[in-house]
């Protein structure tokens, strides 16, 4: 099976093709043609699942799935929240964000937060939709070189290390967007 993956990011588009181990054959937006920014407008991470999924088949033709991931944070009523990857602006830099988030938690206590990722699938005219999350801390210092985003400062629960100090495989296992995929491929699954 073909799917559209409307993602540009090198990033998630290894991590997702590392957890679908070869059942889908993945194009990327650049593949399909595909070179203009997908707005993200929306007011939730529902929203800009769906929109970005909804761009590729309304303009492409395409079946496809969109996925979008916003970082949870308990103290801060849910901030970054929808606007993670601009958190600390339009320049979108990683380390601009960790910085923000961690000047934002200095004084906190509770440092509880959670990733979350929805996918939106667009599949034979009809829309479907998986939601993975994460729970965890965040912690004082960026650890570790892996991953990207947040996650030299995200410590999942009942792990010592951050995303960014795991091993891909076992973030794939325990992160958001690893369930959120899973539930993609056990969904596929059931429509071959």
């Amino acid at each position: 099976m073909k799917l559209v993956f409307a993602s540009n990011n090198k990033n998630k588009i290894a991590e997702i093709q590392s957890i679908l181990n070869g059942s889908i054959q993945l194009l990327s937006l650049k593949e399909i043609g595909c070179h203009e920014d997908i707005p993200e407008t929306a007011a939730t991470i529902e929203g800009n699942a769906i929109l970005k999924a909804d761009y590729v088949t309304q303009n492409y033709g395409y079946d496809c799935f969109a996925d979008d991931t916003g970082l949870e944070v308990t103290a801060l009523n849910g901030e970054p929240g929808v606007y993670s990857a601009r958190y600390a602006g339009e320049q979108k830099n990683a380390d601009d964000n960790m910085n923000k988030l961690l000047d934002a938690l200095s004084d906190k206590s509770d440092r509880s937060a959670q990733f979350k990722t929805v996918i939106a699938l667009n599949l034979n005219g009809k829309q479907h939709l998986f939601t993975g999350i994460a729970k965890g801390n965040i912690t004082l210092n960026k650890t570790g070189n892996g991953g990207f985003g947040y996650d030299p400062i995200f410590q999942p629960e009942n792990y010592k290390e951050t995303f960014a100090e795991l091993p891909l495989e076992i973030k794939n296992k325990i992160g958001h967007r690893g369930k959120a995929t899973q539930q993609l491929i056990d969904f596929l699954n059931t429509t071959k």
